[in-house]
This record gives C-alpha cells, structure tokens and sequence, in this order.
C-alpha cells in the first residue's frame, strides 16, 4: 500500500470511529497519528479528518443527493473514505493524484466494486463544486437553541465562525528568545507571521503546519496555544515570587506560560488524570522549565494533597463544554449531550468552593472556560459571588472580549481566536 493510499485509509477509519463507533477525535487521532512515520502524513490524516467533520453537513448533503440509492447502515466506512475524499479537493491537494489514491483506498478497505462510484462521486465534486449549507445544521438542536438564547444577535456568526479552520497561535518562550527574534526565524524558513498587540509572547500563521517544521520547537523556543488562553496569564498576573496554583493545568500551556515569564513563580499543577500529568511533564522537559511542582490529583478534593499554605494567585480552567473550541474539535457537536452541562456545572461549582478557602486574602483567582454558554460562564460566576463572602469581581478590559456582567467572553473568530471565558476574582 502505498504512503497515500494509507493516508486515506488511515482518515476513514478514524472519520469512521468518530462519525459511527462514538469514539473521540482526540483518542482516534492519538491511536494512528504516532504510527505516521512521515510528519507530512500525519499533518494530512489530521487536515482530512478535521475538514470532513467541520463540513460533513455540506459533504453529505452532497453524497446523499447525488448517490443512485442512499448509503446504508453497513456502509459507515466508505461514507466516512467520501467524506476524506471531497476534503482533500477543498484542501487544495492536486485533483488528480487525491482522486486516485482515494479510489485505490476504496480498494484497499475491500470496497473494490464500490471504486468506479467513489471515483464518479469525487469527480462531480470536482467539476460542479459543492453545495452550501447552514452550519448551524451541524449543532445539535438543544445546542443551537441555547446558543440562539444566548447570543441571539451573534448566533449565526458563532456557527459559521466555528465551521471555519482555525489560524495557528504560537507562544513564542521569552525565557529563552524574544518574539521579534523568532518571528525572523520564521521569515528564514519561509513563513510569515502577525502579531497582535494585546498578547506580548503571540504570534500568529493563517496555516496550520506540523510543529516539527517550527524554527526551534523541540529545543523549547516556542508552543502552540491559541491567542485566547495566552491572554490568560495577564488575567492572573501573579506577582513575582507568588505562590500559584493551576488547578486543572494538563496539558500545562498555561502553566508553562507563567513560568516563561517569571522564573521566581511557586507554581503547582494539577491534574486529576496521571497520563495527562506525563504529558505535562514531558512539555516543561521540552521548554526547559525547572522546579515546577506537576502533580497527579483533583484539585476538589485539597485535604488529600494540600499542604495548608495558602495560594497567592488560583487559576482554574475549569472542565468544560468546549463549545468555544468546536473549530479545533468539532467532535463536539457529534458527542456532547444536554445532560452534561448540568454535570459539568457541578463540576465547576465544586472546584470554585473547594478551591477559594486555598486562596490568600488579598489573592486573584481566575475562572477561566473554552465555553461559550452562559450557564457555565456568567452564571457560574455570578452564583459563586452570591455565596461567599469577601469575593468580588476584579475589573478586565475588553482585550479580554466583551464583559458579561460577570466576567468577560470572547466569541469564536473574534480577533482570530477560540470562544473563551475569563473571569478574575479577589478575595478580601
């Protein structure tokens, strides 16, 4: 099998395991993507998978009006093999060449007397283009409908802001290089990068691209984080030599990014998952960040890992609907259900409780989400303020997104960046 057949073969699968089988894009892309010897191969498995599922309403609408007879239950593997092929052609590979590496997939998945209606299926998509489609269709209706309750004006720009591909932030490590420096470095490989003036360590590449192809990423000169989680470390501004904890810190960019700005930081972090702590671990090994405290344990439950010192500075990016982030992880809309926002409050409320008493009086904790939805967000905070005494809100700006009332949301695209969520409190 050739390195472009199995490409192909390798995006539908995993488009099957997530599309039919339930399985997580993270999980099915961590499974295969390690298997790629070629960083080049890996890139394209994961550009297919992505662009099939943040377009599948399109893609199917497609397949379904043009197929002689519909597509059938057992046919999971070859709609998810279609799905790979009409993302290839809007990916901009040559026509030809991914035509026929998708036909020989066909083959490949024993799909053989199916190849000549794979080939005629891409081929029309290549000559009449595909047909438009709401990408509000791709959100779950009890999803769409809250999102219209929430942001009723801005709804429609939220759904089509999240069906867009998301621009590459970079974290530039000043510990160990300026960002001007390294924005030369870019120039010198070939790519061009923009800055924005709100977030001193950022730069940003319209295109995605494999790290391994970034001037310096594996000696730690820079990460990829998005422009809005980086704005999170101005929001808790910890003074120097403070005591910090992240509460829920894997897989560590936030913690790392404290620490790259000032090495005197006492910094804890936590993580309640002991695989997502490894990764942590080999991510301040990769940035060079010594003394970090990286712990395996649930920050709601401090009696077990608490050492009764208290904290200068708390951050909590709390566990999430990631409704802010479907651009980068569109499985959302295919796995989350009603029910888990309810769960998901608790989750929330029961780190904010458990972790204030944790916090020195005088102290700044930030309440941070990649959500867009008020209940986990404005509401959370605004709960939390009315039971416990000696909490107030601590002003941001609008670099921060628009105030809520209680804290302050950053919509999907707004500024280029991710829906986030980001409240900063004091304790008197």
């Amino acid at each position: 099998m050739s390195d472009g057949v199995a490409t192909r073969v390798a995006a539908a699968r995993k488009l099957d395991e997530v599309l039919h089988r339930g399985r997580s894009l993270k999980a099915a892309l961590g499974a295969t993507l390690p298997s790629l010897a070629d960083p080049r191969d890996r890139a394209l498995v994961e550009a297919m998978v992505l662009a099939a599922l943040r377009q599948r309403v399109r893609y199917n609408a497609a397949l379904d009006g043009w197929t002689p007879r519909p597509l059938g239950q057992r046919d999971g593997l070859l709609r998810a093999l279609l799905l790979a092929g009409l993302a290839q052609l809007e990916l901009g590979l040559p026509a030809h060449a991914a035509l026929a590496a998708t036909v020989d997939a066909a083959r490949a998945l024993g799909r053989a007397h199916q190849a000549g209606m794979v080939n005629a299926l891409l081929r029309r998509a290549q000559r009449d283009g595909l047909p438009a489609a709401d990408p509000a269709q791709a959100w779950p209706d009890w999803l769409a409908r809250q999102i219209h309750a929430d942001w009723p004006e801005q709804a429609d720009a939220i759904f089509a802001a999240s069906a867009q591909v998301a621009p590459l932030w970079l974290r530039v490590n000043r510990r160990w290089i300026g960002r001007d420096d390294y924005r030369a470095l870019l120039r010198e490989a070939g790519l061009d990068a923009a800055s924005d003036p709100a977030l001193a360590d950022a730069l940003r590449l319209d295109a995605a691209l494999p790290v391994q192809q970034l001037p310096g990423f594996d000696s730690g000169l820079v990460s990829v984080q998005d422009g809005a989680a980086q704005a999170v470390a101005d929001a808790l501004a910890p003074p120097p030599g403070a005591r910090v904890l992240d509460a829920c810190a894997a897989p560590g960019g936030k913690a790392a990014h404290l620490a790259e700005r000032d090495a005197s930081l006492r910094i804890t972090a936590l993580d309640v998952d002991a695989r997502r702590v490894r990764r942590m671990h080999e991510t301040f090994a990769r940035l060079r960040l010594e003394g970090l405290d990286v712990r395996a344990a649930d920050a709601a439950e401090p009696d077990a890992w608490w050492d009764g010192v208290p904290f200068d500075a708390i951050l909590i990016d709390a566990p999430c609907s990631a409704t802010g982030i479907v651009r980068r992880q569109p499985d959302v809309l295919l796995h989350r259900r009603e029910s888990d926002i309810a769960a998901l409050g608790e989750t929330q409320s029961k780190l904010l409780d458990a972790l204030w008493p944790l916090l020195a009086p005088g102290g700044t904790l930030v309440y941070a989400t990649c959500s867009i939805l008020r209940a986990e967000n404005t509401a959370q905070v605004e709960a939390f303020l009315a039971r416990t005494p000696g909490a107030t809100l601590a002003p941001l700006n609008d670099r921060f997104g628009q105030d809520t009332g209680a804290g302050h949301q950053r919509l999907p695209g707004e500024g280029g960046m991710d829906g986030f969520f980001c409240a900063r409190l004091k304790k008197a």
